[in-house]
């Protein structure tokens, strides 16, 4: 059996943990056990440091969480759809109006604003808010939309309350079956 070499590198200088350079160490790579650190021309001429001419052009890290593209594209679209069928079922047949352009739009930007919110702050939450919070947003949606058909409000509050309480225990039984628990 051949015995591995390490691959011998250009640089062996050590490098000090500069603040520029964050958590990662740019230019540094790992093969195997051998690490490679290559430092650059200009940080080399200067002892590791920065030179005096160079700016950095790395964006600040805010300290706010970042959004998802996704989150806001599968938001959007959720709040698209929302809205469309809200104004399929308020139109009921006859011809389209303003009203229903308004209601579109009012829904489906209220629905994607409260999707995007809680998918946003979920993971601070816990299981039992979680499940219930769903079950808050799919049960006041159903209950909504099932108004816009003209029926009762009582009927329309049990249609939500029903949709709302088979959300939370299927959202309740996926985290609880899913999430390590807590000690």
């Amino acid at each position: 059996m051949a015995t591995r070499t390490p691959t011998p590198t250009r640089h062996r200088t050590p490098r000090p943990h500069l603040p520029w350079h964050g958590d990662t160490r740019h230019g540094d790579t790992r093969h195997g056990d051998v690490r490679h650190d290559y430092v650059r021309h200009d940080e080399a001429r200067h002892g590791g440091a920065r030179p005096p001419d160079v700016r950095d052009t790395r964006p600040q890290d805010s300290g706010r969480p970042r959004v998802s593209p996704r989150l806001v594209g599968n938001s959007l679209l959720l709040g698209i759809a929302y809205g469309a069928y809200a104004s399929y079922i308020a139109r009921g047949g006859g011809p389209a109006t303003f009203g229903q352009l308004a209601l579109a739009l009012v829904s489906g930007a209220l629905a994607a604003l409260l999707v995007f919110g809680l998918v946003h702050v979920q993971r601070g939450l816990m299981r039992e808010v979680r499940a219930a919070a769903w079950g808050v947003l799919v049960g006041g949606g159903m209950g909504f939309l099932y108004s816009l058909t003209n029926h009762s409000v009582l009927l329309s509050s049990g249609i939500g309350l029903a949709f709302g309480a088979a959300t939370v225990i299927v959202v309740f039984y996926a985290l609880y079956t899913r999430e390590p628990r807590e000690p």
